[in-house]
């Protein structure tokens, strides 16, 4: 694995400094196409636009293909569209093609395409670009290797070799009748061995059972699903007649994954767009302050709860509203945290929200119990009365309770509603919780000092 240090970094630029391209070009010639992306990733502009043409043609359309947004399109914006025609068209599977010239303008879609000899590349790449973000289209490639059931075995192996040619990995060969609609699998084994005869048919030996394929305009998180659920490391994509269009391979699926669990993380962090650490100051500022904004609203309502209680009659209360806000703001992100995770396996769905919400209930009440009996007897020992004692005792049960049913209800509205349900492991439950903890707080005070 490779290791970027200032030491490797400087010697890189003292290469290109001295232009020493033979140098350079075998030292680079020795990594793969993603560390030659991670050290283009790190280094100045100038260098990039530099080590990029040292590279070997076979080398630049991987290392596009993998380098971070920003820095890819800086680069693309000192390409030629012929050369852009060159790295990404005719270097790059159609699925990544499309990833890359999508971020063109459509203007410059245009002269790339215009470069383009084989028009058949040109028309794949054009068909997924009109496939929406986020779905099964929009991640499938076009490459694959399909046979006909009615040719016989001979000519499924010529034809095998003839598509071949234009695919990295065979991870599958897909059987279709004379429509192009997916019928069936054939494997290497049961074409090699199987068959009786170079003259048998493809019909005979192909695999119907258990085949498993998603239409081309359902969501991307369902193509991961499925992979995930069956080990699939390719999935075939058909439209609405069963037609076979294409297919998404596990790569992909695992950038479906990588993107998700980021985008997850930044909603769960309060950070309301998708962005990276080398975004603009202002950038990265919008995208932080709505939460920032949420969270300063929710400590002037928390504010505004503890004034309206008479606290003058009561300092010692004061002492523990740290302890109501911190557990109920931790109680309801992790009942929130694993209702998000559930409905990302799919094995939480808004059908049994009740159900779900019972559990919770449980949880909140065991858990609520044991931490309730726990903090009565501290505070005992610690000197404080009884009736204090008793005051936090019970406010924690409740603020417990509640904190577990609002976590786990939050997202399950979410995700019915058609929301990312990611937001509710974020500021959100904790400031409604901090909010509410403290209402339930002082008002549970303020019941035991009219009682005792």
């Amino acid at each position: 694995m490779l290791e970027l240090t200032k030491e490797y970094l400087h010697n890189l630029h003292s290469l290109i400094e001295e232009g020493k391209d033979r140098d350079l070009s075998a030292l680079l010639e020795s990594l793969h196409a993603s560390d030659i992306a991670l050290i283009l990733n790190q280094i100045r502009r100038d260098d990039v636009h530099y080590i990029y043409r040292v590279l070997k043609d076979d080398y630049r359309s991987e290392v596009l293909h993998e380098l971070d947004e920003e820095v890819r399109e800086d680069l693309l914006s000192t390409l030629t569209s012929k050369e852009i025609a060159e790295d990404v068209i005719d270097g790059l599977e159609s699925d990544d093609a499309a990833d890359i010239i999508g971020e063109l303008s459509s203007e410059k879609v245009e002269e790339v395409m215009s470069h383009v000899t084989d028009k058949e590349s040109v028309s794949d790449v054009l068909s997924l670009l009109a496939y929406n973000e986020g779905t099964a289209g929009s991640l499938m490639a076009k490459e694959l290797i399909r046979v006909d059931e009615t040719w016989t075995v001979s000519r499924a192996i010529r034809e095998i070799r003839i598509q071949a040619e234009e695919i990295e990995n065979i991870y599958t060969i897909y059987v279709v009748d004379k429509v192009g609609k997916l019928t069936g699998r054939l494997s290497l084994s049961s074409l090699l061995l199987t068959a009786t005869s170079t003259k048998t048919p493809v019909v005979e030996l192909k695999d119907s059972d258990d085949l498993v394929s998603i239409n081309v305009n359902e969501n991307e998180d369902l193509v991961v699903n499925l992979m995930e659920r069956y080990d699939l490391v390719a999935l075939p994509v058909v439209d609405e007649q069963g037609i076979l269009l294409g297919r998404i391979t596990i790569d992909d699926a695992v950038d479906v994954i990588i993107e998700e669990a980021e985008r997850d993380y930044q909603l769960a962090s309060g950070i309301s767009e998708d962005v990276e650490s080398y975004d603009s100051v202002w950038t990265l500022t919008r995208a932080r302050l709505p939460w920032l904004l949420i969270g300063l609203g929710g400590g002037v309502g928390g504010a505004y709860v503890i004034g309206a209680f008479d606290i003058v009659a009561n300092p010692e209360m004061a002492l523990f509203i740290p302890l109501i806000a911190a557990m109920g703001g931790n109680v309801g992100v992790q009942s929130s945290a694993i209702v998000v995770q559930g409905l990302a396996t799919s094995s939480i769905n808004t059908n049994n929200i009740m159900s779900r919400l019972v559990k919770e209930l449980g949880v909140g009440l065991l858990n609520g119990l044991i931490c309730s009996i726990i903090i009565f007897a501290v505070t005992l020992i610690l000197g404080f009365d009884k009736a204090l004692s008793a005051t936090v005792s019970i406010s924690l049960l409740c603020v417990i309770i509640f904190a577990a049913l609002f976590g786990a209800f939050v997202p399950l509205m979410l995700e019915k509603r058609k929301i990312d349900p990611a937001l509710a492991t974020g500021p959100f439950i904790t400031t409604a919780n901090d909010i509410i903890g403290l209402i339930i707080y002082f008002s549970v005070g303020s019941f035991m000092s009219t009682i005792i």
